[in-house]
């Protein structure tokens, strides 16, 4: 009976029977792996209702399966003399091509463990403008509570990014938070030129010690701690007043210490107490562009 069939086959479509045998053996290889690769998908979907879980498993079945299809087909086809040994060494080199962003984010979260550029808390700021506080770190991915980007003073958006492993092998990562748990803030004030700068000075120096006594002591003693890890040297610590003079008035610029998730909290204090010194002092005022509009006719006549 088979062989009725194979040489009806063999009229019908003129091919030898040695490839009708490998027709035959492929279409029923594509299908036992095809239902392989159903069954295990399958299992998989009724052990998790994670949707991260499902699709990073079904990428990586759907990488397998076409792989695994390339090998049983290319050894039906051109009958390599090859082991299991050369098959599995071929499928592994492969498997490494196809889930190489998968294993650097593996190396990337070895990175974090043992070199630990930062941990859960941390507030970072990675080099292509991400910048966040890491709330959790897995296998193959950290996550990020964003902050900045349309919200102003590095406060929190909302929304939570996920960020692949691998980032921290090819990406510079700034972390505003270890060793050193502050960061410098710079507030610009400008005063006219007919203000008494000096008098405005004193007060910001004044408002400036008061927000950041407490910081400044405990910088100190954390400077010490860092200065044991790397090469960190400050002179000055405490808050300072810097005068310059712009086109329109005196710029008197205000830098402190403060404690980056408490950045914009930190300039509200400090511009209330701002406004409420100045409006009590008539000799000091706050300078802005202004434009002079002169009338030819009316000076001519003068």
């Amino acid at each position: 009976m088979l062989d009725k069939i194979a040489a009806w086959i063999q009229g019908f479509t003129g091919l030898v029977p040695a490839t009708q045998h490998k027709i035959i053996v492929s279409i029923t290889a594509v299908i036992i792996l095809w239902l392989l690769r159903f069954f295990v998908k399958r299992l998989i979907w009724d052990n998790t209702q994670k949707i991260e879980t499902r699709y990073r498993w079904r990428k990586m079945i759907g990488y397998i399966y076409v792989l695994l299809i390339f090998v049983v087909l290319f050894r039906i086809w051109f009958n390599p003399n090859w082991n299991i040994v050369n098959i599995l060494a071929l499928v592994a080199a492969a498997v490494i091509i196809a889930l190489q962003e998968l294993i650097r984010s593996i190396a990337g979260w070895f990175t974090l463990i043992w070199m630990r550029p930062f941990q859960v808390g941390d507030r970072i700021q990675i080099d292509n403008g991400i910048t966040g506080d890491v709330i959790d770190i897995r296998l193959f991915k950290f996550t990020l509570n964003e902050v900045g980007n349309w919200v102003h003073a590095d406060q929190s958006t909302g929304r939570v990014m996920h960020v692949p492993n691998s980032v921290v092998l090819d990406k510079t990562v700034i972390n505003f938070t270890e060793t050193f748990p502050y960061i410098w803030i710079e507030l610009p004030i400008l005063v006219t030129f007919e203000s008494d700068w000096q008098a405005a000075k004193a007060i910001l120096q004044e408002i400036a010690d008061k927000h950041s006594h407490k910081i400044s002591d405990s910088a100190q003693l954390k400077i010490k701690d860092a200065s044991k890890h790397y090469m960190l040297y400050y002179k000055k610590l405490t808050p300072i007043v810097y005068t310059s003079v712009e086109s329109c008035g005196v710029l008197l610029t205000m830098r402190l210490l403060a404690e980056p998730h408490q950045r914009r909290a930190c300039e509200h204090a400090i511009w209330e107490d701002v406004l409420v010194e100045f409006a009590q002092h008539k000799t000091i005022d706050f300078a802005y562009p202004t434009r002079r509009f002169y009338n030819s006719l009316t000076e001519g006549k003068k």
